[in-house]
């Protein structure tokens, strides 16, 4: 949980640095922009980039602190009521929901990859498995009976499903982008 913060938390402070650098100077080459198709700078000038009229890595500021937060907290030996783990479930539930929003809006309407974002995304899958298959059997939320082991079991090898999910990104990226991948190495 800890690294998934930190990692989502520098993609999002990152990504921040180059849309201030973008809104000095709307002609600035930035670091991530690497060719037309994968290029922050074209995502971020779209609607899609400020949902809520501001940036939207200024939501992973504050979003990717809490499981850091959190994670610290319980190496420290806090312990937190089932309310607090039903709306950190919530939370991070809401957070992978966005996130498999902006993927869809980047791979199928703007049709280019902010490597800062992919970096965010690749953070907020593994947390979105770890938390939600936890929760789901330490009994945070109540689940069907019949569904009980299953929670149990992914919850000991959530790494597999955050795996299969960045596998699946993956192919649905090369899928999208198999012939701007295939002219780029002509």
């Amino acid at each position: 949980m800890i690294w998934t913060g930190i990692l989502g938390w520098f993609a999002a402070f990152g990504l921040t640095l180059e849309k201030i650098h973008l809104a000095a100077n709307p002609n600035a080459a930035l670091s991530c922009d690497i060719n037309v198709w994968i290029s922050c700078a074209k995502v971020m000038v779209t609607p899609q980039a400020s949902v809520l009229g501001f940036p939207n890595s200024i939501i992973g500021l504050g979003a990717f602190i809490f499981p850091i937060a959190v994670g610290f907290a319980i190496l420290a030996g806090a312990q937190f009521k089932a309310w607090f783990w039903r709306c950190f479930t919530i939370g991070v539930s809401i957070g992978f929901m966005f996130v498999v929003w902006l993927f869809i809006q980047t791979n199928y309407v703007i049709h280019a990859l902010c490597p800062y974002c992919m970096v965010a995304w690749a953070a907020m899958i593994p947390l979105f498995w770890r938390v939600i298959t936890w929760a789901g059997a330490e009994g945070v939320f109540d689940v069907p009976v019949k569904s009980v082991k299953w929670f149990v079991n992914a919850s000991e090898s959530s790494w597999f499903y955050a795996a299969m999910t960045e596998l699946l990104a993956l192919v649905l990226i090369a899928i999208s982008f198999w012939p701007l991948i295939t002219t780029a190495f002509k």
